[in-house]
Order: structure tokens, then C-alpha cells, then sequence
């Protein structure tokens, strides 16, 4: 695929959100066909996830949202739970790291969030197909962490 045809796409992606609350992901792919674009759902929700848009609530709508139009740390805490809630499958304690089971290769986007999240009690996470450890600081109760993983999960 031409790389800059989906630059160009998600360009127009990011314009739509900006200027219209879009709840998902076929509206966005249909104003998409309608600017001449032809577009499936999937392409849409890989376009989305590339470019960090993250579904928020505002004023009691869910709409998409782009990075810079929340402050970074809404965003980022937003983005982890949407995420966590995609694709962690479990959340288990070991010793001082907490071990997060995704499907086959989804791992590096939970880790990526995490590691975007930027909490304060994370030393850092290492990622492989469908297993990532995220290491905890000194005196970082691990159960803490991995109970709050699991509530974001919604497991």
C-alpha cells in the first residue's frame, strides 16, 4: 500500500475528528466513503489506533478524540483503559513485576500504553507476542498495581 495514500487518509481522519464527535468507528468510515475514500471498517480501526484516537466521554457523548485535544495525562489514562480492556486477557502478580496475557501478538500495544501512561509506581514493561512483564518500582506493592490493572481490564 502506498504509505503516503494512508497518510493522506488518516490526515482526513484526524480533520473529521477535530471537527465533528464521531461514535464509532463505521461513522467515521462512512464519512470517510463519502469524501471519496474507499475504506473498510478495519482499515478505519487501524488507521484510529495509529494515530492515537481514543474514544472519551464528553458532555455525556462518547466520540473519538485525538491526543492533543485532551490534556496528556487524561489522554494517557484514557487510552490505557480503552486498551487494557481490548487486549488484556489477565493480569497476574509476580514477585515485583505484574504479567498481562494478550492474543497473539497484541502485546506491544498494551505495553506501549502502559509505557505512555507514564504512572509514576512503573520502572518499565517488556513485551513479546502475547506476554508483557511490567517491572515495579522499589516499595511499589504489587498487588496494588495489578488489582488496578485488572478493575481497568474490566476482569
Amino acid at each position: 500500500m502506498n504509505a503516503d495514500f494512508r497518510s493522506k487518509r488518516q490526515k482526513a481522519i484526524a480533520d473529521l475528528i477535530r471537527a465533528e464527535p464521531f461514535g464509532s468507528q463505521e461513522e467515521v468510515t462512512n464519512r470517510l466513503r463519502e469524501l471519496g475514500y474507499t475504506v473498510t471498517q478495519a482499515t478505519v480501526s487501524r488507521d484510529l489506533e495509529q494515530i492515537g484516537a481514543v474514544k472519551v466521554r464528553r458532555g455525556g457523548v462518547h466520540a473519538y478524540a485525538l491526543p492533543n485535544q485532551m490534556g496528556s495525562s487524561d489522554w494517557a489514562a484514557s487510552r490505557l483503559k480503552h486498551i487494557l480492556s481490548e487486549w488484556a486477557e489477565s493480569v497476574e502478580a509476580a514477585g515485583n513485576l505484574i504479567i498481562i496475557k494478550t492474543p497473539p501478538g497484541s502485546a506491544h500495544l498494551v505495553s506501549l500504553a502502559i509505557d505512555q501512561s507514564d504512572l509514576p509506581e512503573i520502572a518499565g514493561t517488556v513485551s513479546g507476542d502475547d506476554t508483557l512483564f511490567v517491572a515495579l518500582r522499589d516499595g511499589v506493592t504489587v498487588d496494588l498495581i495489578a488489582a488496578r490493572f485488572r478493575e481497568l481490564s474490566g476482569r
